[in-house]
Parts: structure tokens; sequence; C-alpha cells
């Protein structure tokens, strides 16, 4: 009962196919090749028209099959792997009309009955098939189309707005936290609360943390604060800021200048900023409640800091921060029962999910910080570290820290403890995600894998996403001290966090005029989504713009 074409072009097919026909649901296209002696370019020309092709009539939830001889793919599930320019570098191809990887298996000839491999060098002749891969290609998410997005906010007693910074219109508001969220962030903090609630009575005030902060945290760099400026006329007095408490945080202002500060040489108006922690908002609430022993307050939600990029290095994630009143003398017992009951209750999780990891307690920590630990030590003195492995020093180890309240927080009978936890380093490490950015993917099929709240071993929807290397020079302004967070978030912004990596390649002064050049090698990869060659190189392109426009350096 199938309808059979003849001689259709696989780079032309909706000629083929009327209108109604052209919704397939799966397209198989069985060991590629232009004939006779082709190249891999020839062949790589005609997979990249092909799936152009596909692209005008694949169904939405719709498969592409591709098989290749064993090595032709380029990717690392071929054994052996050919070099990438010898290969026909499917992936990158695919990604260019908008499709990723989605899985990878051998091609078993014998399980087609009455399939037969012939057209060696376009003759009659069967070619080998041993070690062949059956590639299945999915539909990537759109690229994301960034707008200017305004916030609403409360701020002490005045509603405020502000536009969200580019870097983060995709990442606010997002409601992970939600009591209808099935994210694994929301799964883990419930958790965690569950079990703290058994040896600790818990109170959970997350619902009025304010989003913005007005001053300056004291002993934190500037450059890793997210600045804002409120809509014209809403930049609220400090008198209506301090009546309308605990909503409202102030800091001592930086700078001689209570209404401005300098960013990367432009006035700040009043300092506002978007919370890159919760603690400050604990402590104003810590000075206007009465605690008794025992008692436990949980704070959460997501917070905002700017920093380098890396697979653990995260410009917003989901801080959970506990609160414990402890009785004078008592507090390293309850920092003990703390400790205890979070490291139950977290390889209670992981049973059966990912194995061999367990929290760790670390008065001392490695040289080498991850930047949640490195900002966290900003913010005032930790007693304690929070690691993931018996090893403090991997950079991605550490995932919260413990904190005793400073003097004025202290009452004669009771010692305030506090620990902050990042709920997404937590995600990472239990579900066996190896890059932050997957859990802010809008791809439906990542929360499809923990239904119900469930926490499982994560399974990649995109495998082998293809990498671009490009390298960027220029020279620094004299006398000036280059900001390399600012030049990493202006990646970020300018890719949409398609960068994976920057790396500093050369780092060359100049005899006679003491000028210095810097040279960074760029890595565009996508997770989640489709990227393909071009559209890295227009990245690159704006880049460029951005940095010369920005930070001021003179490209090379």
């Amino acid at each position: 009962g199938a309808e059979v074409v003849f001689s259709v072009d696989c780079t032309k097919l909706r000629e083929h196919f009327l209108p109604g026909k052209r919704e397939f649901d799966r397209i198989y296209f069985n060991f590629p090749h232009c004939g006779r002696k082709a190249g891999v370019v020839k062949n790589r020309q005609l997979l990249a028209g092909f799936f152009h092709s596909c692209s005008e009539v694949l169904a939405q939830e719709g498969e592409v099959h591709v098989a290749l001889c064993n090595g032709q793919g380029g990717t690392p599930a071929d054994q052996p792997r050919r070099e990438w320019h010898n290969s026909w570098q499917i992936v990158a191809l695919a990604a260019g009309a908008g499709f990723i990887l989605s899985d990878v298996h051998p091609f078993k000839a014998e399980t087609i009955e009455g399939y037969k491999c012939t057209g060696y060098r376009s003759q009659d002749k069967s070619f080998c098939v041993e070690g062949a891969l059956n590639h299945v290609f999915t539909w990537s998410t759109a690229p994301l189309c960034v707008t200017p997005v305004s916030c609403k906010t409360q701020l002490g007693s005045q509603q405020v707005s502000f536009e969200v910074p580019q870097l983060l219109v995709d990442k606010i508001n997002r409601g992970f936290l939600e009591v209808n969220s099935s994210h694994p962030v929301r799964t883990i903090k419930e958790k965690l609360s569950a079990g703290l609630s058994q040896a600790f009575a818990l109170q959970d005030i997350s619902s009025c943390l304010p989003l913005l902060h007005q001053g300056h945290p004291d002993g934190v760099c500037p450059s890793s604060i997210f600045w804002i400026t409120l809509s014209p006329g809403e930049a609220p007095s400090t008198e209506k800021m301090s009546q309308g408490l605990p909503n409202a945080v102030l800091f001592s202002h930086f700078g001689q200048d209570t209404d401005k500060n300098v960013q990367g040489g432009c006035p700040v108006p009043k300092l506002f900023y978007l919370r890159p922690s919760l603690l400050p908002h604990a402590r104003t609430v810590i000075k206007k409640r009465a605690f008794s022993p025992g008692t436990l307050q949980v704070f959460s939600g997501p917070v905002f800091r700017k920093c380098q990029i890396s697979p653990h290095s995260t410009p917003v994630f989901h801080e959970m921060l506990v609160v414990l009143a402890a009785s004078r003398g008592t507090e390293n017992s309850c920092i003990q029962m703390l400790v205890d009951n979070i490291k139950t209750t977290l390889n209670s999780l992981h049973q059966g999910v990912k194995p061999s990891i367990s929290l760790q307690e670390a008065t001392s920590f490695g040289a080498e910080l991850n930047d949640f630990a490195a900002f966290e030590r900003q913010l005032g003195e930790i007693q304690h570290f929070l690691c993931v492995g018996a090893d403090p020093d991997p950079p991605g180890s550490c995932v919260g820290v413990i904190r005793t309240a400073p003097d004025e927080f202290k009452s004669r009978e009771l010692v305030l403890v506090s620990a902050s936890l990042n709920l997404d380093l937590l995600a990472m490490l239990l579900c066996g995600i190896s890059d932050w950015r997957m859990l802010w993917t809008w791809d439906r099929r990542f929360l499809r894998q923990f239904p119900e709240g469930e926490l499982r071993l994560f399974k990649s929807f995109s495998l082998y996403p293809p990498s671009y290397v490009h390298d960027v020079s220029f020279w620094v302004p004299d006398g000036e001290e280059f900001d390399e967070v600012a030049f990493h978030t202006l990646a970020r912004t300018v890719s949409g966090e398609m960068v994976v990596s920057i790396q500093l390649r050369d780092n060359f002064q100049q005899p006679g005029t003491g000028r210095r050049s810097l040279c960074y090698r760029v890595t565009f990869q996508s997770c989640d989504r489709a990227l393909g060659s071009r559209e890295a190189a227009e990245m690159q392109l704006r880049f460029r713009e951005e940095i010369e426009q920005h930070l001021g350096v003179t490209l090379r």
C-alpha cells in the first residue's frame, strides 16, 4: 500500500511531493555518495543540500536517518575516528540546516529483510558496511530572538521597572522554583527542605525576596555585578526605601558620590543592581525577627553574578540559603547536624542515579576555587566549604559554604549559622549534566526526562555538537587594566551563551612603545541547539565589533 516515487533528487525533495504530502515523520538516506571517486568535499556538499531539503519536508517531531560507512561521519562514535578535515563532518552540515544529532547506533544490514548494499563506485557491487553507523537527526529549537525586556519588581515601598540586561533576557522569571515546576533545581530544593524539616523547625520565607539591591556590597568586585538603571523617574528615595524594609536591602555606597558610580567609564545612576546573593536580605530579616534555638529559616531564588566562561561558571543560578539559630556553645554541633542532614538527603537523591557522589566538609580549600566559591569569599568569612567528592580541589566540586553571622547579628544567647547551597551545581552533579547551560534550555526534551519532579541521570538529546574556533587579537588601551570578566560577559551576550571556552593564547608587549597586545582563542559550541559554521562566524564578527566599542581596544 506504499507509494513509490523514482528519480527523486535528494536536494530538492519538496519538488517531488504535493504540499499535503510533505510532512514526513521519517526520512532515510542509506550511504549517500556522489558516485565514482568523489572526494569528501563533494560528498559534504551533497549532505548539506540534502539536509536543507529535509528542512522543507520534515514534520516537527520527525527524524532524519543517515547511514554512513565507518569513519565517514567524523564523530567520536566512529572507531577508528578520522581526522576532522578528512571526514564528512555530518553533524556540522546538519546543524547548518537546523538539525541536531540525537542518536547514533550501528547499522545492521542483516536485520533489514531484503536489503542489499550495492553501488560501489557506481557499479552493481557491494561495499563494506562493517562498523557502519546510523545517525538520527531531529529538529533543533529555533535561535532565540532577543528583544529588550522590561521587568517590574518591588523596591522598598515602590514598584519599579528596569530593562533586563540582554544576557539575562532568556533567564529572568523562568519560574524553576515555582510550585508547578518539575525542574531538577526545584526537586532538589524541596527534598533538602523536607530532610531539614525532620531535624529542625523550618520556615520558608522566599516569597518576599527583593530582586534589586541598592548601594554596593562591601568587598565585592564591581565588575562581577549586573548594574541596573531604573526606568526614568522611578528611583526611590532612601526614606521610601527604608520604610519598605525588609523588601529592600541597602549597602554603604561605593565611592564619594552617593548618586553615581562608574562602570566602564560611564556614570551609573544611584547604584541599583541585581542581587548577587540572598545573604544580605537574610541579614536584614535576622535584624527584625526573634529567633529561638533550633529554628531554621529557608530562603531561595535566582542570583546573578558576572563571571568568566567555563562549564561550571553560571552568571545566574538558584541559591538556597538556610539560616539556623543555635544556642551559644552548641554552634559546632549544630553545624555538624546541618551538614549531616544535607549529606543524608543528597545521598538519598542520587541512589540509583549516579554513584560515588558524596558531600564533604572542607575547612580549607585548594588554590583553585570555582567561581561560586571565589565569589562567596568576597561576601565574608567562611567557616566551611561543602564539597562533592573526596578531593576539594576540582573547580566544580564546591557546591556550598557555611558561615556564622558577624558579631553585630549575635545575641548573648544565640549564634546564627548560615549555609548557602548552589542548587544548579547540585543538579548538574546529581543528574550527570556536564554543562550548566542545559539547565536553562528551552528544549522541552530536557524536562521530559524529569517527570513529576523525579531525578534521573540525564541523557543528552544533542550528541557531539560541532565546535568552531576563532582567534581575536587586539591592543589594550595604554595604562588600563584589561577587564577579563567584561570581555567574557560580552562574549556571552553577543553569542547568546554559545561560547564554551575562551583561552589566552598570547600576551605580547611591543619593544620600545610598551604597548600590550592580547590574543584569545574563542570556541563556539552549543549544548542544546544547532549551531552552524556561518552563524558562528557571524557571532565572531559581532564580538569583534562589541569589544572594540565597549572595551576601547584596537583590533589587530
